[in-house]
């Protein structure tokens, strides 16, 4: 798998993963520099191309001088994120349905700086952990467990049945501002047409919304998350 962009290269050599080599546009400075002399201390690979070159090689054409070569993304375990869970309790985010890269990478970037432990996306009708999304995810999806599941109402099952409370985000529900948010939390986030699915809202503790004080009915699904997500880190650091 391809890793594209200046951060996202950066993140996945910090991340410890094994690299194969990393293709840079000649002479590197800058951040290019710095990715150069971490490559070299971790004893990858680094070759040098022109721009037209990196181009041709580039998936997302946002290489930005810098390409790296690495396995295909690991997904884990859903129980490898309720065992992550610290003594601030667990923090999950589950997304039924995001289809959208641009969302799902920047829904992962989100669950890495809040500090979540891990993301759960369904095997279908959902996107995956792509070139695309590590790269606009700022390289946070070399940091964060993502768990590919069969089926989000049974990852909601499982979670409850593991002592976290279930919330999905909605336009309808109680305010986000006035819910408990501490100990173990999984937030659904649903997608960006039709929303969290009704069984699955069913099977929620609860159902939260953000206040929309303009003339726009609605917000984009991980800038929704993003401000969700951070009401749990300040019940946490009881702000």
């Amino acid at each position: 798998m391809k890793t594209e962009g200046r951060n996202a290269v950066l993140e996945l050599l910090k991340s410890g993963k094994p690299v194969e080599k990393i293709v840079m546009e000649k002479g590197a400075q800058g951040s290019l520099g710095r990715i150069f002399a971490e490559a070299r201390k971790a004893g990858v690979r680094v070759q040098f191309a022109d721009t037209k070159a990196l181009d041709r090689m580039s998936s997302t054409g946002h290489h930005q001088g810098v390409i790296a070569f690495a396995a295909e993304y690991e997904y884990c375990d859903l129980e490898d994120i309720i065992e992550a869970k610290g003594a601030n309790g667990g923090f999950v985010i589950l997304c039924d349905g995001i289809e959208d890269v641009h969302n799902l990478g920047s829904i992962i970037r989100v669950a890495e700086c809040a500090g979540a432990d891990g993301v759960v996306i369904p095997s279908v009708k959902s996107a995956s952990v792509t070139e695309a999304v590590i790269r606009i995810s700022a390289g946070a999806a070399n940091h964060v467990k993502v768990a590919k599941v069969p089926s989000i109402n049974a990852a909601v099952d499982k979670l409850k049945n593991s002592g976290y409370w279930l919330y999905a985000l909605e336009a309808d529900g109680q305010s986000i501002y006035s819910a408990d948010l501490s100990g173990n939390i999984g937030l659904v986030i649903g997608g960006e047409d039709s929303g969290v699915k009704r069984l699955t809202r069913e099977k929620c503790d609860g159902v939260l919304s953000l206040p929309l004080l303009g003339k726009v009915n609605s917000l984009n699904a991980s800038v929704a998350l993003g401000i969700a997500a951070y009401e749990v880190v300040r019940c946490r650091l009881k702000i």
